[in-house]
């Protein structure tokens, strides 16, 4: 049996793969290139079990590979992968959904606390020299915001967002969300409403939804008219939920404050990405997964995932 890893480099800085090696043969790829079936179908070959991280697997990858039988996601999100080919193709596909929760969240609350605390850019001008040659005791170039009372409002309501709630709700903020489904909740500090009601009661938006056809712009011209004045905007689930063009304008006429966003719609980013040169936009280059203990978590899952499937139990399977 042969197990091939299409894209560990993002994992691979410090883990250790033994565990993979112990099952089969184990072959194992810094990157490939996403946008070339060849290769990804050479790289395949007759493997049986195939783990990628972000190399899509399309239809006619899926079609071609004859051998495979499983596909590990090693990730969340699985809008890399042609989950009806594979379902007609009698493939099993299964993701890791739990393994970032807390820190995805801890992500969520840092780029919230950067926007309202502005940390970054006073440690900087301090270094800079501007506290030592001022008059005061104090200074600061950038507004501060308090987070008590203002009203966080949460697009989805999965895991992530319910430990970002219970950040907020430590920050003694009002919290609601909106979720596609109606959701049960049993604290009473917090409310489920529309996602027009979200967008014209929230302070401070955070978008925790996956990215489907429904999804790909959620964020765009129509929907930001009905926040209010000086939102700030989160996003650390997927860039393409958001219509870059139309929030750099927003973010530019001052309509949003601030947008702090972990994702774009093109990673790495492209140079000419219109949030480059927006006002109040705040970018990290896809990181809210990565601390350490977060991805020995998604190895851990990933090998157990796969494990289990060789025992004939399947587990965390996506449909």
């Amino acid at each position: 049996m042969k197990i091939v890893l299409l894209d560990g480099y993002a994992l691979n800085k410090d883990l250790n793969w033994q565990p993979l090696n112990e099952l089969a043969d184990f072959e194992f790829y810094d990157r490939t290139a996403a946008d070339n079936n060849k290769e990804i179908l050479k790289r395949i070959g007759n493997a049986e079990i195939v783990l990628t991280h972000k190399t899509p697997l399309n239809d006619e990858v899926i079609k071609k590979s004859k051998q495979l039988k499983y596909i590990g996601i090693m990730g969340t999100g699985y809008d890399v992968i042609d989950i009806n080919s594979a379902n007609k193709n009698g493939i099993v596909v299964t993701n890791v959904p739990t393994y970032a929760t807390d820190a995805v969240a801890q992500f969520t609350f840092s780029l919230l606390l950067e926007v309202t605390g502005q940390v970054g850019l006073h440690d900087q001008l301090v270094h800079k020299g501007t506290w030592s040659k001022g008059p005061d005791f104090t200074f600061w170039n950038k507004p501060l915001f308090e987070l008590k009372g203002k009203t966080l409002g949460l697009i989805g309501y999965g895991r992530i967002a319910q430990k970002v709630a219970e950040l907020g709700h430590a920050f003694s903020m009002n919290v609601i969300f909106y979720n596609h489904r109606p959701k049960k909740i049993a604290k009473k500090w917090i409310k489920q409403v529309t996602l027009d009601k979200l967008l014209q009661k929230s302070d401070v938006i955070s978008l925790h939804i996956i990215q489907t056809p429904e999804t790909i712009d959620l964020i765009n011209k129509k929907t930001i008219e009905k926040m209010k004045k000086g939102v700030i905007l989160l996003n650390t689930a997927r860039g393409k939920l958001v219509d870059e063009a139309d929030l750099a304008s927003a973010l530019n006429g001052e309509n949003i404050y601030a947008y702090a966003t972990d994702v774009v719609q093109k990673e790495p980013i492209n140079s000419n990405n219109p949030l480059l040169k927006a006002k109040n936009c705040y970018i990290t280059p896809h990181i809210a997964w990565a601390p350490l203990e977060t991805r020995e978590r998604l190895l851990d899952i990933t090998v157990d995932n796969l494990k289990q499937f060789l025992k004939g139990h399947i587990q965390n399977k996506v449909d």
